[in-house]
C-alpha cells in the first residue's frame, strides 16, 4: 500500500509528460480565435505564414516547457496548497498548448522537433527549484511568468498585421501568464537574485531561437 502511494505521483507525472509532448492535450476552454469572423484573418502571404508559424512554434515549445516546469515543481512541493496552485496553473497552460498546436495546424506547420528535450530539461529545472522550498519555487514561477509576458509582448509586435487568429490566442495567453505570476507572488513567491534571473533569461533565449527553426 505504501509503495502504491509512492508510485501514484510518479505515474501521474509520467502521464502528464506523455500528454504534453505527444499532442494529446485538450483545452478545457474555448479557443480565443474560434469566434473570429473569417474576414478578421485574411489569407497571409507565404512569407507572413512562415513568420506566424515560426512564432507560434516557439510559443508552443514555451508551453511544453511551462508544463514541465510546473509538473517538476508540483512533484517536489512541500505544501499541498502550493502543489494545487502549480497544478491548476499547469492545467491552464495546457489550454495554451492546445491552442498553439491548433493554430500551427491552421498555418500548415508543425510543433518543435525538440519538444521532448524541452520537457525533460524544464522538468529537471522545476524539480531543482522545488528542492529549495516552496517560497523559492513560487519565486521561480513569478520570475518565469514575468519573462514570458515580455516574450509574448515581443511576439505580438512581430506577428503579421493580418494574423488576427494568432494574435487573439497570444493576448489571452498573456493575461493568463500575468495572473499566474500575481498568484505566485501573493502565495509568498520570493524575488530571485539577479544572477538567477539572468540565467533564466539566457536559457529561455537558447530555447526560443532553436524552436523558431526546429
Amino acid at each position: 500500500m505504501n509503495r502504491d502511494r509512492l508510485l501514484e505521483p510518479l505515474i501521474a507525472a509520467a502521464d502528464r509528460a506523455l500528454r504534453a509532448v505527444s499532442g494529446c492535450v485538450r483545452a478545457s476552454r474555448a479557443n480565443p480565435a474560434a469566434d473570429l469572423p473569417a474576414e478578421a484573418s485574411p489569407d497571409l502571404s507565404d512569407a507572413e505564414q512562415r513568420q506566424a508559424a515560426a512564432l507560434m512554434r516557439v510559443n508552443h515549445a514555451g508551453e511544453v516547457a511551462a508544463q514541465a516546469l510546473y509538473h517538476g515543481q508540483a512533484l517536489g512541493a512541500r505544501n499541498p496548497a502550493t502543489r494545487e496552485l502549480l497544478l491548476q496553473a499547469a492545467r491552464e497552460e495546457s489550454d495554451h498548448l492546445a491552442w498553439c498546436e491548433a493554430r500551427l495546424a491552421e498555418l500548415g506547420s508543425r510543433t518543435s522537433l525538440l519538444n521532448p528535450l524541452w520537457y525533460a530539461g524544464s522538468f529537471m529545472i522545476g524539480a531543482v527549484a522545488a528542492a529549495f522550498g516552496d517560497e523559492a519555487s513560487l519565486g521561480f514561477v513569478r520570475e518565469t511568468e514575468r519573462q514570458v509576458e515580455g516574450h509574448l509582448d515581443e511576439h505580438l509586435s512581430r506577428l503579421p498585421p493580418g494574423d488576427a487568429r494568432s494574435r487573439a490566442i497570444l493576448e489571452v495567453m498573456r493575461q493568463d501568464e500575468a495572473r499566474h505570476g500575481a498568484q505566485a507572488r501573493s502565495a509568498g513567491g520570493a524575488a530571485l537574485p539577479l544572477p538567477v534571473r539572468t540565467l533564466m533569461r539566457e536559457t529561455a533565449r537558447v530555447m526560443t531561437r532553436t524552436a523558431y527553426w526546429l
